[in-house]
This record gives structure tokens, C-alpha cells and sequence, in this order.
């Protein structure tokens, strides 16, 4: 009877070390599926205009104007669904799942933090659980 059990048990873990790298797979589609359902195709855009645009006038102190606004963009939103449907997450996996460069999930990240919208463990980032 032992020696059944060890024959079970082993053929387990080698099924189970077979099947991992699948399940990894499944949860990294899953989470860049999830972070895709908020983004929107982009209809035909006209073709864009070459030379400078004009300046505008701001007041002292608001900040350069280059750029969009703080929070404006959809990437802050894409990691955060990425963090609840793949709990301890890390920043290399994110940027692979979602198509873009580390360092700027090193911007992201930790004004999600800030936000109280995620925390981090190690090299892991977990959603933090409404209260």
C-alpha cells in the first residue's frame, strides 16, 4: 500500500510541475484581459499637424504644461487590474503582461501605493481589501 501512495503522490507533483507554467500563463492572460476591458479602440485619428503648437499662458507655480494631467492616463488603472487578478504580482511581470517598460511601473506603482490602492510585500504587489 506504500508503495502505491509514493506512486501516487509522485505522479501528482510531476503532473502538478508540468501544469504550473500553464496556470502562470492563465493568470498573466487573465490580468492583461482584465486590464484591456478598460481601454477603448482608437477610432481612425486625422492626421496630425507637423510644427509647434502655440504657447499657452499659465499662471507662476502651476507646473511646466508639458505632457497630460496627473492621473489622466489609463496605465495607473491597467496595473491595479492587474495587482487584484494576479495578487503578489511583480513590477517585470506587470510590464510584460501589460506591453511596456519597467520603469514606468516604478513611477506607477507607488503613487497607486500612495493611494492606499495597493501595497507591496518583497517584490510582490497585493490590492488592498476595501474596509
Amino acid at each position: 500500500m506504500t508503495d502505491f501512495l509514493d506512486e501516487k503522490k509522485q505522479e501528482i507533483a510531476a503532473r502538478l510541475k508540468e501544469l504550473r507554467p500553464l496556470v502562470e500563463e492563465y493568470h498573466r492572460l487573465e490580468a492583461a484581459a482584465a486590464a484591456l476591458d478598460g481601454v477603448e479602440t482608437p477610432a481612425a485619428a486625422p492626421a496630425a499637424r507637423r510644427g509647434r503648437r502655440p504657447s499657452t499662458s499659465k499662471p507662476a507655480g502651476s507646473g511646466s504644461g508639458r505632457g497630460r494631467p496627473k492621473g489622466s492616463g489609463t496605465r495607473s488603472k491597467q496595473a491595479l487590474a492587474s495587482v487584484t487578478a494576479q495578487p503578489g504580482i511583480t513590477i517585470p511581470e506587470l510590464a510584460q503582461g501589460m506591453g511596456i517598460a519597467q520603469n514606468y511601473l516604478y513611477r506607477v506603482m507607488p503613487e497607486l501605493q500612495k493611494d492606499g490602492l495597493v501595497r507591496k510585500e518583497g517584490r510582490g504587489w497585493y490590492p488592498v481589501e476595501a474596509a
